[in-house]
């Protein structure tokens, strides 16, 4: 789903994902008051401090669902021009204010993991398959 190489992510709840139940992940405060916390939540915070134990920075950003094109891109670190291709080619739907187009950030992400998935697809072709494959093989 995300790349390994990048070191920044989205993380994107849907209405499943931010339900908690009594045996769930929590955090604890300092004067011991507990809070559960969904699972994918404790998967950010797994993130965010593996980052900050390795000496990074941390940046946190809470975005819309849905945003304006050049926003989005710039969410995931696409060309603007790009997306506003994709879009105008009908590879994501968007709608219309009287000044904005809109997508929704889902639909931003999905379609940059399958451009993601289709470039590695072409270049294990171009390079004679899976590398893991080889791997196996001796």
């Amino acid at each position: 789903m995300f790349r390994p190489e990048m070191d920044s992510r989205i993380y994107l709840l849907d209405e499943d994902d931010r339900t908690t139940a009594p045996d769930a992940p929590a955090v604890i405060g300092p004067s011991g008051e507990r809070e559960n916390i969904p699972p994918a939540v404790f998967r950010v915070i797994q993130h965010v401090l593996e980052a900050m134990r390795a000496g990074r920075a941390v940046k946190i950003v809470p975005l819309r669902t849905e945003l304006p094109i050049d926003e989005a891109a710039d969410a995931i670190g696409m060309g603007r021009d790009d997306l506003r291709k994709d879009v105008s080619h009908g590879a994501i739907p968007f709608r219309s204010s009287q000044y904005v187009d809109w997508v929704r950030l889902v639909d931003v992400i999905e379609l940059d993991n399958r451009r993601y998935a289709e470039q590695q697809a072409a270049l294990d072709e171009l390079m004679g398959g899976d590398p893991a494959d080889d791997d196996q093989q001796s």
